[in-house]
């Protein structure tokens, strides 16, 4: 148990720290982000005409973020019951997933059949004629995301199957990386949240080609500049002193604790935990300070 501990936080130099997750290691580079944006802001575009055209309602699709998850935290975000539009690729067992609510489906349906806007408030499944609308919307809908991808998907994407599941719809292994763009869909004054997920598998590759990022030849001088450039805390303190869980809960205002530190020994400066130096106690002007005195900590004296 350490009795007494002073500590200071080494002050952070002006350079920004980004905060880098071990856990999921794999993140879209900047230059790969922009390019993706543009594809799905120019897939929002065409997909709104289409829909303008087809319902005969103004329509208006907005991209409104894009990340990367796995395919598990993706469709652990959606809606239990949902629509799915699995989509294929020619010569690749790759999935792509087009989503959006029942309800707002159902909504164009009634629309294209030429009844009155209207909200839908049930999440049913379609029937069969509504299921061939639908499907004949996607197959447009999916010509749009083929002409606004150009070479960053294979030629060919099609229509494959619909679910309405999204726990039960399996477009890729759990653990797979995907790339999700989340959309907003205006169909008259009818809002709708929408996505498409694309395999990372599938369209990094492509980007990297298209749009190559920065070399990292550098990489391990970046590293180690980042490491020196991250700030830690430090502690200076006394040699701790070995308690048991009852001398601690019987500690009360007033008691008296001897700790094993002699007044000549320095005390340890620590990071984390880990001891690198020892240091005396000093003062700087009004404040408490200390003086190192040597790199690592002397041994214990009996």
């Amino acid at each position: 148990m350490t009795v007494q501990e002073r500590s200071t936080t080494v002050a952070p130099s002006r350079s920004s720290v980004d905060v880098y997750d071990f856990g999921r290691p794999a993140t879209l580079a900047r230059e790969h982000s922009r390019v993706l944006e543009l594809a799905f802001e120019t897939f929002a575009r065409q997909w709104a005409t289409q829909l303008t055209a087809k319902i005969r309602v103004r329509s208006h699709v907005t991209s409104e973020q894009l990340v990367m998850l796995t395919y598990d935290e993706y469709a652990a975000s959606l809606p239990s019951t949902t629509a799915m539009v699995i989509c294929g690729f020619p010569d690749t067992d790759h999935k792509a997933v087009v989503q959006f609510p029942l309800s707002a489906a159902l909504s164009w349906v009634v629309q294209m059949l030429g009844g009155r806007p209207t909200v839908m408030d049930d999440e049913r499944t379609f029937t069969p004629i509504e299921q061939a609308l639908v499907k004949r919307l996607m197959s447009d809908a999916l010509e749009d995301l083929d002409y606004s991808f150009n070479n960053l998907l294979p030629d060919g994407i099609a229509l494959s199957a619909m679910h309405y599941n999204s726990q039960f719809a399996q477009a890729a292994a759990s653990s797979d990386l995907v790339i999700v763009s989340h959309f907003s869909i205006r169909v008259g004054d009818l809002v709708s949240p929408a996505s498409v997920m694309l395999p990372s598998e599938l369209v990094i590759p492509r980007l990297s080609s298209v749009n190559p990022t920065t070399p990292i030849d550098n990489a391990p001088e970046l590293l180690r500049r980042q490491v020196h450039e991250t700030p830690v805390e430090l502690a200076l303190r006394l040699s701790p002193v070995a308690m048991t869980p009852r001398e601690v809960l019987q500690l009360s205002v007033g008691d008296l604790i001897t700790v094993p530190h002699s007044q000549d020994k320095p005390l340890e400066l620590v990071i984390d935990g880990n001891v690198i130096a020892t240091a005396a106690v000093g003062s700087n002007g009004t404040r408490l300070a200390c003086v190192l005195t040597g790199p690592t900590s002397p041994e214990e004296s009996p």
